[in-house]
């Protein structure tokens, strides 16, 4: 993707939207309380973000109220990375915040949650039922002995009950951690056997695309491997019976209980999330109650400019970042849509339609979604009431110039568009939405406060304008405190800090313009570098998925034992296409004129799908190796993708190739 060429933004926010933003009054009263810049916008209060690093997150601590137990020593006592210690001293609990709301008589009765499934018929829980409900279950874990540090498993979708689980987990003290259920036992397994929980949630399986999938076999698969295991309550989504030894999850959460918060330190683990693991085991990313406390009420409440007014829909399942970001919306009183479904049953609309149904206000989703219902040819704003939609935000990869065009033109050309990009490793966004900046075509719109995100070549010299490696220069609080069973801490440093020292690399190609916004443009990892000109894969995806022969392509650059290189495109046809010899030469074409001569591609293959983890990325290194030769079995860690037989068509290839 290169810098948008289009000078002039396609949104601007007017004067009262901005002066409505919650940002905009949270740097006035920063500025009398904190000294923060009173003039200069946004791009002031970032640069004070990040100057004074302490005395922000303490206002945004102060602003949000977060009501510590006990009081801190200091906001930042270290700022080494890894290791920063973030607000020695404090306890606190996450639950007892996310609850909040139920506390005020005038929102107790209005909806927490509004549950949509396939058949799209909404059922809301309000915030006193949320709270009751974690009450009566936060007292059933601790009489089955769940004490402060003990993990708690959900194998669960988007359901009230995962949330509900969540929620009185965070308020014994337990570290929550989740899979989807559409993930197999494998996959499960190779995430939970290395936490070791001590009770698991489970439903009895899912309905999905119109078909109800049982998982009572996968269950069962599951309490025989984790022996850790004190007791499963069994979810009945499909209405079946518990099997033996299974507490009834309507029997722990009918009680009229006070829900207790057990105050733990700050750095106390909330959750354990996993990166996708295609090369090996995922890895188990620990992270804080405090952190993502005080990282979630910026993002959600300054960022996307959440409130009591508000509902927060983001497509996401159980076994993605997004799920927990989606979840932190209670933090500031907004009401959640959470949709258990396919995203595209019974048609592309789907999403669309969910939207309108539940007066969503911000609508997230992934790009793909966004270049999917552009191929489809849909037409939100004609055919569906969208007028509560202030954003629309994405993110699972960079949306394309076409994407942002697209939303503009087919939804509303009001529409804030918010491309955003971050990572499970944070469980936050680096760069993306701002309420009061104006959006540029292909870019997002600035670093988040508190991020002193930057681009740097190999060297460690910052770039503007020039593609380098995004990096992050101080600590975030939502930083990972640790990686579980990584005990002397070299995985966690492997993964970030070898590159830069005591600098966060995050593995992304990204380009920060003149004017502060940002171009991701794919992993570096998988950087086609030829004759010395490095490109990210994304930026060719942008441009061949234009063509509507094209459902998907994936690009891959390989460095030869003989020094050369060779750069195939593969890609999935749409029905109907055929890669003929002038289809070849119109992708070739396309390369050649949008983006490079130089990344036009060696050959173009057909392939019966593209794999992706298993929440939706593309994966690339594995295919990689698989074409550098090396066995499936080592490639990849076949748990970790979607459809594992289309990797055996890379693998034929390289024995071919061989």
């Amino acid at each position: 993707m290169t810098a948008a060429a289009d000078e002039a933004p396609l949104w601007q926010p007017g004067p009262d939207r901005i002066a409505a933003a919650a940002v905009t009054r949270f740097q006035s009263w920063a500025s009398q309380r904190y000294g923060a810049p009173a003039e200069g916008g946004y791009a002031a209060l970032h640069q004070w973000s990040v100057d004074e690093l302490d005395t922000f997150w303490q206002a945004v601590a102060d602003w949000f109220d977060v009501r510590f137990s006990t009081p801190y020593e200091t906001v930042l006592a270290d700022r080494a990375m890894p290791g920063a210690q973030w607000f020695p001293g404090a306890t606190l609990n996450y639950a007892e915040h996310a609850l909040r709301t139920a506390e005020d008589p005038l929102r107790a009765d209005a909806p927490a949650l509004l549950h949509v499934d396939e058949t799209h018929t909404q059922v809301p829980v309000s915030w006193s039922e949320l709270r009751r409900r974690v009450g009566s279950l936060a007292a059933e874990l601790r009489a089955l002995g769940v004490a402060p540090g003990d993990r708690v498993s959900g194998y669960l979708p988007n359901i009230p009950q995962a949330v509900v689980a969540f929620l009185a987990t965070a308020a014994v003290g337990g570290v929550w951690t989740s899979c989807a259920p559409d993930f197999g036992a494998r996959s499960v397994l190779d995430r939970f056997q290395q936490v070791e929980p001590v009770v698991l949630f489970a439903v009895d399986g899912y309905r999905y695309g119109g078909k109800e999938h049982h998982r009572a076999d996968t269950v069962a698969e599951l309490r025989r491997e984790l022996p850790t295991l004190r007791a499963v309550v069994h979810i009945p989504l499909l209405g079946t019976e518990a099997p033996e030894g299974a507490l009834e999850w309507s029997a722990l959460t009918s009680a009229d209980t006070e829900p207790v918060f057990e105050q733990v330190p700050f750095d106390h683990p909330l959750w354990v999330l996993y990166s996708s693991g295609t090369t090996g085991l995922p890895k188990a990313i620990v992270q804080s109650q405090g952190g993502i406390l005080l990282e979630h009420f910026k993002q959600i409440g300054l960022h996307c400019d959440l409130g009591p007014d508000d509902r927060f829909f983001w497509y996401t399942s159980t076994g993605w970042m997004m799920w927990n970001f989606l979840v932190s919306g209670l933090l500031t009183g907004t009401t959640l849509v959470l949709y258990d479904g396919s995203p595209g049953y019974p048609d592309v609309s789907a999403q669309w339609r969910v939207a309108e149904q539940t007066g969503a206000t911000l609508f997230g989703t992934s790009a793909a979604y966004v270049m999917a219902c552009r191929k489809a040819g849909v037409h939100p704003g004609r055919d569906f009431d969208l007028s509560r939609v202030q954003c629309v935000a994405t993110t699972g990869s960079p949306l394309p110039p076409d994407g942002f065009r697209w939303l503009h033109d087919e939804v509303d050309d009001e529409l804030w568009i918010a491309s955003v990009s971050g990572g499970t490793d944070v469980c936050s966004c680096f760069a993306g939405a701002v309420p009061t900046l104006p959006v540029h075509i292909g870019e997002l719109q600035a670093a988040c406060l508190g991020t002193d995100l930057r681009s740097w070549d190999p060297a460690g010299r910052p770039l503007i304008g020039e593609v380098g490696e995004l990096v992050v220069t101080a600590p975030m609080p939502s930083m990972p405190t640790r990686f579980w069973n990584d005990p002397d801490g070299s995985r966690y440093h492997d993964s970030y800090f070898d590159m830069y020292p005591g600098v966060w690399r995050h593995g992304d190609w990204i380009t920060i313009t003149e004017h502060g916004s940002v171009i991701i443009h794919g992993r570096s990892d998988s950087t086609l570098n030829r004759q010395g000109v490095r490109m990210g894969s994304a930026d060719i995806y942008e441009a061949v998925e234009r063509l509507p022969e094209i459902r998907e392509s994936l690009v891959i650059g390989l460095e030869e034992p003989d020094g050369g290189y060779w750069m195939p495109l593969f890609v999935h046809l749409a029905e109907g296409a055929r890669l003929d010899d002038e289809l070849r030469d119109s992708i070739k074409r396309t390369i050649r004129e949008n983006l490079s001569p130089r990344h036009v591609p060696d050959e173009v293959i057909e392939v019966p799908g593209i794999p992706h983890t298993l929440t939706g990325k593309r994966i690339e290194v594995p295919v990689k190796r698989l074409l550098q030769g090396t066995a499936l079995a080592k490639a990849v860690n076949p748990g970790s993708i979607d459809n594992l037989e289309l990797l055996h068509f890379y693998e034929d290839l390289a024995r071919k190739r061989h």
